[in-house]
Formats: structure tokens, C-alpha cells, sequence
């Protein structure tokens, strides 16, 4: 394998989405726009949140969790007896099978009281934590995260919105603290000194990967991950590698923005080589509330008739999450 091209993938400060001066607003609103719709990639700066805390704390949880902890909290599709967890918990590590692993985590409101857990509907769940005294501060450090880089999210959605030409809380009104359902994953990918063969896929092009190509299931992705380069985008020129920044949050449009713009802003296609080296990925999935709709239009013709019908919000990541998982597997 040669050398692989580089993205382009830019930096945009997106401290003025959190201002009053609509002015500089429009200037990140159109700097999202041109980003969006070349790679499908940018990196957020000027984003107000310690990732210096982020690893750190991050990286502590990792190395301390046991294998008899990570089995508690573990999702239903490991552990059997925890019919309720489909997307809370633990995704385990498999001996000589599977190298990564993760914890997922849901919006802090759901709670035993709260009336979508109450009445069970499908997506919400009470999240599952490892024991405090084994883990002091986890459980604050990792909600207060949720809210923080919830509150990112809610700036960039500003952004997108104003991208679109469309009025500042067009998606933001439907991004709601009590009820979105959007999720912070902690994924460790381990360093390994005999790493399972079965962990390593190959492309089609003979890429070594651990992840296959996908598009995201989210309204958009907001993701800090290590300086360790390993995503790859797919461009009209070939698949071609991002670069790792580790001081920014790489930011990109998931399948429901594709929805509901028609495709004016794409899921872009991207996929995770394989890099046996002791690494963090932690996204956060922006998601909107269960019930919200958000109708399809296209931006390249407002006054024309949009090709996709309207879908909840509910019945887009339902469907999005059993897809994913039946094309690449449970990780």
C-alpha cells in the first residue's frame, strides 16, 4: 500500500456560535456550509471544553474497569440477563475475537421518574454506572461531560441551521435536555501485543480496518479522539485519511441531516483502519427527541418538492442503529 492522500478536513473556530454577533456567526454558519459540502469533515475549535480532562479521565476508567465490571454492566447483546440494556452499558472485548470495547451512556434525565422510561418506549433507558467506590467522580465527571458537550452541540446546531438558511434554532428547538436521546460513547481501541487476527478486516482495496465503511447514524457527530490517525473518508478521489487533532472535536453530518436536506448534506462514507496503538475514540451522537419530526426540503431548490417523506425521529434511529449493527456487527 502507497501513501494515502490527505482530506480536506479544516479547522473552523466555532467560538462565535456561542455570541450574539451574527456577523461572525454567518461567517462559521458558511464555513460549516463549504465544509459540508466538500469532505463532509471539519474540525470544531473555540470549543470551551477541558479535553485535557476528557482523556485523562477517560483513559483512568479504561485501565481500571475489571473484566468481572465491564460483564455487570454489560449490554443485553453480551449479557443475557440484561434485557433492558440495548444501548446503556458496556460493549465487551471478545478473547482472540474482538479488540475494542466501550461504554455508552444516554441523556442523565432518564431517570426511574421520567415519563419515556416510565412507559417504556423504545431508545430511552436509564443508564448503568460501575460501582462509586471503585470508581469515585466517574459518574459526575461523565454526566457533566454529557451536558457539556450537549451544550457544543446545541452551538453547532445553531451553525448548521444558519448554514441552511434557515432561522438560528431551526434544529435546536427539537435538541432538548430532557428528552434528547442522543448518547457519549467511550470506545478504547487497546494496544496489543498479539492482536486478534478476527479483530482485522480488509477492504476491499487491502486497507487493514477495524471498522468497516459506514455512514453515521446521528443528526450530526461530534467526536474527540486521540492524536492517532485512523479514519479515512471516501471522496470522489478515493478514500482518503484525516488527520488526528486531539485539541478539536471532528464534527460531521449523519444519515438524518442526509434525510432531510436530500443528501445537500451527505452522511459522508468513512471508515477506522486498523492501528494496533493504545487509543481513544469518544463521540457524542446527536439525536433528537423520540416524537420530533423534522420536515425534508432541498436547500439547492426551496421551492420544489422533496423527494423524502417525513420521518420521526424515533423511527429514524430505531432503524438506523438495527442497520448498522446487521451490516458491521455489534462492537
Amino acid at each position: 500500500m502507497g501513501s494515502v492522500a490527505v482530506a480536506n478536513v479544516p479547522r473552523i473556530d466555532v467560538s462565535p456560535l456561542f455570541g450574539n454577533d451574527l456577523e461572525k456567526k454567518m461567517e462559521v454558519a458558511k464555513a460549516i456550509d463549504a465544509a459540508s459540502r466538500d469532505t463532509g469533515f471539519f474540525y470544531a475549535v473555540g470549543h470551551k471544553i477541558d479535553v485535557t480532562n476528557l482523556s485523562a479521565s477517560t483513559e483512568k476508567f479504561h485501565m481500571s474497569i475489571t473484566e468481572d465490571e465491564k460483564w455487570q454492566l454489560a449490554i443485553r447483546a453480551y449479557n443475557k440477563d440484561h434485557q433492558k440494556q440495548i444501548r446503556s452499558g458496556y460493549s465487551l472485548p471478545i478473547a482472540n475475537k474482538k479488540a475494542v470495547e466501550s461504554l455508552c451512556y444516554l441523556n442523565p434525565n432518564f431517570d426511574h421518574d421520567h415519563p419515556r422510561i416510565a412507559t417504556e418506549t423504545p431508545l430511552h433507558e436509564e443508564n448503568v454506572w460501575p460501582d462509586e467506590a471503585k470508581h469515585p467522580g466517574f459518574r459526575d465527571f461523565a454526566e457533566t461531560y454529557y451536558w457539556d458537550v450537549f451544550q457544543l452541540s446545541h452551538a453547532l446546531l445553531r451553525g448548521y441551521a444558519l448554514a441552511l438558511d434557515k432561522e438560528e434554532d431551526f434544529f435546536s428547538k427539537h435538541f432538548r435536555r430532557e428528552d434528547t436521546l442522543s448518547s457519549v460513547v467511550l470506545i478504547r481501541y487497546p494496544y496489543l501485543e498479539d492482536y486478534p487476527a478476527p479483530a482485522i478486516k480488509t477492504a476491499d482495496d487491502g486497507t487493514k480496518l477495524s471498522f468497516e465503511w459506514h455512514e453515521d447514524v446521528s443528526l450530526i457527530t461530534v467526536l474527540y479522539q486521540s492524536d492517532v490517525q485512523n479514519l479515512q473518508v471516501k471522496t470522489p478521489q478515493g478514500w482518503l485519511d484525516i488527520e488526528a487533532d486531539d485539541t478539536g472535536y471532528l464534527v460531521n453530518c449523519g444519515s438524518y441531516m442526509a434525510h432531510i436536506t436530500n443528501d445537500y448534506y451527505p452522511a459522508p462514507i468513512h471508515r477506522v483502519k486498523w492501528v494496533n496503538a493504545e487509543r481513544q475514540s469518544l463521540p457524542f451522537f446527536v439525536n433528537l427527541g423520540y416524537d420530533d419530526t423534522v420536515a425534508p426540503w432541498d436547500p439547492a431548490n426551496p421551492e420544489g418538492h422533496p423527494e423524502q417523506q417525513p420521518l420521526s425521529y424515533g423511527d429514524y434511529l430505531q432503524g438506523g442503529l438495527l442497520g448498522l449493527i446487521k451490516k458491521n456487527g455489534q462492537t
